[in-house]
């Protein structure tokens, strides 16, 4: 099975995710997407980063009406900091029956040269990237397999629905109906946001 790699803080998962999950699997040959969550980076005290576990949590209430994407804590279990190929080699060892490729932004695009082992990255992994404005797709980078897609975007931010939530607006069509309600039975983003 060919599946596709979303990583991302996800803090909150909002509809802008989930509509890119979406799209990359029903208008790609990728055959299931798994959200990768982050954990929290111990060396970060950023206080409106939510534990990792309640963001884990929100991506799968987000996800469970549907059977092709998955919320995935692998890198709960790794070393840390994570590095995106040791995800990458982790995940092909416990499935060898799988395909990986790795779902990103034009903006995160920009910078992939950077990242830990990114030639084997590179040569290696599909790369299925969504243009975001004002990140033209950098097609000089040595990439092996550049899968573009024209995903629709939504111009929601994750800080955005911090943001209403401590300002008490509603955000309501701004994330998944169960994700809303969970957050405000737990009370989620209240507190004012510090290191950001």
């Amino acid at each position: 099975m060919k599946i596709g790699l979303y990583f991302g803080s996800f803090n909150p998962v909002h509809n802008g995710h989930m509509i890119i999950a979406s799209f990359m699997r029903q208008h790609t040959d990728l055959e299931q997407v798994w959200m990768v969550v982050s954990p929290q980076n111990p060396f970060k005290t950023n206080q409106s980063l939510l534990n990792e576990y309640e963001r884990l949590h929100l991506v799968k209430i987000a996800a469970e009406q549907d059977l092709s994407i998955k919320a995935i804590d692998i890198e709960f279990h790794l070393p840390r900091p994570s590095y995106t190929i040791n995800t990458l080699t982790y995940l092909e060892e416990k499935y060898p029956q799988h395909e990986f490729a790795i779902i990103m932004g034009s903006d995160s695009l920009m910078n992939l040269d950077k990242w830990k082992n990114s030639n084997l990255i590179m040569d290696r992994y599909p790369v299925y990237v969504y243009e975001r404005p004002g990140f033209p797709i950098n097609r000089s980078l040595p990439i092996k397999n550049l899968v573009e897609t024209k995903a629709p975007l939504l111009e929601i931010s994750a800080s955005m629905v911090r943001k209403m939530i401590r300002e008490g607006k509603s955000i309501r069509y701004f994330v998944p109906d169960n994700v809303m309600e969970d957050i405000q039975q737990n009370n989620f983003y209240k507190a004012k946001e510090k290191n950001i």
